[in-house]
C-alpha cells in the first residue's frame, strides 16, 4: 500500500456534516469517550479529539469527555446503554457498504463484532461518574 500523507483536519463536533456523523457512528457504535485522543492545538493547549480517517482526510473531531457522553446520551440512534441501535447500524452499514476505508483505517474494539466475548453494557448514568473536567475550544476548522 502506498503511503500517502493525508490532510489533517480538526473540527468541532457540532460543525461536522451529517454524512460524516453517520460514518462516525459506524466506527464508534459504543460511544466516543473511550476513544478520545489528546493533541496539542495550534494555541499550544492540550485538547481531546475523536480520530476518524476517511479516504482523503484524517479528522480529529474536537470534544471533551463531557461532550462525548452528552452527545451519545441525547442521540436517539443510541440506546439507553450508549450503544448504537442495531436497526440504525444496519441502515448505515448498507449506506456506507462501499466505503472500505471505514473498516481499513478505523478498526477498534468497539466496531469489531467478530468472535469477541460478550461485552457488558453500562448505562449512560454510570458513565457520568467518570467525567473529567476539561476545556473546549470552539475555533473554526484548521488543517495541521
Amino acid at each position: 500500500m502506498e503511503n500517502i500523507k493525508k490532510p489533517r483536519v480538526i473540527k468541532d463536533y457540532d460543525k461536522v456534516a451529517d454524512d460524516l456523523l453517520e460514518q462516525i457512528k459506524l466506527v464508534y457504535p459504543r460511544g466516543f469517550r473511550n476513544h478520545l485522543v489528546e493533541f496539542v492545538g495550534i494555541d499550544g493547549k492540550k485538547r481531546k479529539g475523536l480520530p476518524l480517517e476517511i479516504e482523503d482526510k484524517y479528522y480529529l473531531i474536537r470534544m471533551t469527555q463531557d461532550e462525548a457522553i452528552y452527545v451519545i446520551a441525547n442521540d436517539d440512534d443510541y440506546d439507553d446503554n450508549g450503544k448504537l441501535k442495531s436497526s440504525v447500524q444496519a441502515r448505515l452499514a448498507d449506506k456506507y457498504d462501499d466505503d472500505d476505508h471505514l473498516d481499513e483505517f478505523n478498526s477498534n474494539d468497539d466496531n469489531d463484532f467478530g468472535d469477541e466475548e460478550e461485552v457488558v453494557d453500562i448505562s449512560i448514568d454510570d458513565l457520568e461518574d467518570d467525567i473529567e473536567d476539561s476545556g473546549s475550544d470552539t475555533s473554526d476548522d484548521i488543517s495541521l
